[in-house]
């Protein structure tokens, strides 16, 4: 059955491929509805949708806590923080073992800030990548 996240999703995602190229979006079967939408060509950094009472979550998974080299966790740690600010509509978090970014909109945010917080968040995850690639095995 199609909810009106669902449409929504597939929506950004049909914007977003006209942008980014081929977008898949599915949506992950359990108890809480969330979507995976995966770009092509930044397939292992899929985003992760979901709605909260009066939010939109975006998040994308960027690495974990085994990635991290162990002698450079401390200055991985600052240097998330140091970045945080200065990335647009994305902040770092953790979740368990697992390191990502994540951004949020409002429910009724309109498809167009949709697109634009995903596009935000898929090259902000390629970004940090790279900027933090000196502490990653």
């Amino acid at each position: 059955m199609e909810t009106a996240l669902h449409q929504r999703i597939q929506t950004a995602g049909q914007q977003l491929a006209a942008v980014l190229g081929p977008v898949d979006t599915e949506r992950i079967s359990g108890e809480v509805e969330v979507f995976r939408l995966t770009i092509a060509g930044r397939e292992e950094l899929p985003i992760f949708i979901t709605q909260a009472d009066t939010q939109l979550l975006c998040i994308c998974y960027v690495w974990t806590e085994r990635d991290v080299r162990p002698e450079t966790r401390m200055d991985l740690l600052e240097a998330m923080l140091d970045l945080n600010v200065a990335i647009p509509l994305s902040s770092f978090g953790r979740i368990g073992d697992k390191y990502l970014l994540y951004g949020a909109l409002a429910c009724d945010a309109g498809t167009d800030d949709l697109v634009q917080d995903l596009l935000a968040l898929s090259d902000n995850a390629v970004d940090a990548l790279e900027a933090m690639a000196d502490y990653l095995q």
